[in-house]
């Protein structure tokens, strides 16, 4: 089985280039499913049920976020509405969304997608993510009642994000990490065979400071006191970076490639 997740899109550049790259991916890769995280999507903080319907029909099968899940006012009901959008799994119990979801490829595998969120540097209130998905995968079998189980950790601290690769590894078929806006160079398959990257980086232009642009980000560092906060993304050509895997019968990964493609970063991708 093949998937491909991106991570998370960063503003009209990055969700520009998500739709234009998916499709052909999809087709040329030959992949089975396709996840990415959205949460910046619109205006670089939140998402909107238009920005759901374009990702959906390019052939994205899922959408986790993050932190800034809910910044786009009036568009809670997405979270209903759209069984494969997902909020944080680790919300308090009465935020509205599902942390988790099952989707099924054209060749009727099913893939459970898991959404936890981190405890160190968020500022939202949030129970363990280890017991959270220690709770959800007394309902799983790896290799039984799922082909395989994805977990998008949106985390601050690699510390935190190794600390769940080796929690998970062997009952998971891949651990990796959103947020930072920077991929690492950590991409491997831990020796129970889970996939793990501490940070899968954005889909967004590499021109800025974690996707925001520069100026203001710069200024930030530079002026106690700034009069308009709103951060901008950058609006220069995107860089569409995640990961790429393949996962075997038995649910674990065989094989696990960054991908980073576009200008500004050096590029790599499965298939030359």
């Amino acid at each position: 089985m093949k998937l491909l997740f991106l991570g998370d899109i960063m503003g009209q550049t990055g969700r520009e280039a998500v739709l234009r790259q998916v499709p052909i991916w999809r087709r040329e890769w030959s992949l089975d499913a396709v996840i990415v995280n959205g949460e910046n999507a619109v205006n670089g903080a939140g998402i909107n049920r238009e920005t759901v319907q374009k990702l959906l029909a390019a052939g994205v099968d899922c959408i986790t976020t993050g932190n800034h899940a809910f910044d786009v006012k009036g568009e809670i009901s997405c979270y209903e509405d759209f069984p494969t959008l997902l909020r944080p799994l680790n919300f308090l119990p009465r935020t509205p969304g599902r942390g988790s979801c099952l989707i099924t490829t054209a060749a009727g595998q099913k893939i459970l997608v898991v959404n936890p969120i981190a405890q160190l540097f968020m500022s939202q209130m949030v129970n363990s993510p280890f017991y959270a998905m220690d709770d959800l995968l007394r309902q799983y079998t790896l290799g039984g009642n799922v082909n395989g189980i994805f977990v998008d950790f949106h985390t601050e601290a690699t510390s935190e994000i190794q600390a769940m690769g080796w929690y998970l590894d062997g009952r998971v078929s891949a651990v990796v990490g959103t947020h930072t806006h920077a991929p690492t160079a950590d991409t491997m398959i831990l020796p129970g065979g889970t996939a793990f990257q501490s940070d899968v980086g954005m889909c967004g232009d590499y021109m800025s400071v974690l996707g925001v642009q520069q100026e203001q980000a710069v200024e930030r560092f530079l002026n106690t006191y700034i009069a308009n906060k709103k951060m901008e993304p950058a609006k220069g050509p995107a860089t569409l970076c995640g990961i790429y895997l393949e996962i075997d019968n038995s649910g674990k990964c065989k094989r696990a490639e960054p991908v980073r493609f576009g200008p500004h970063l050096i590029n790599t991708v499965p298939f030359a």
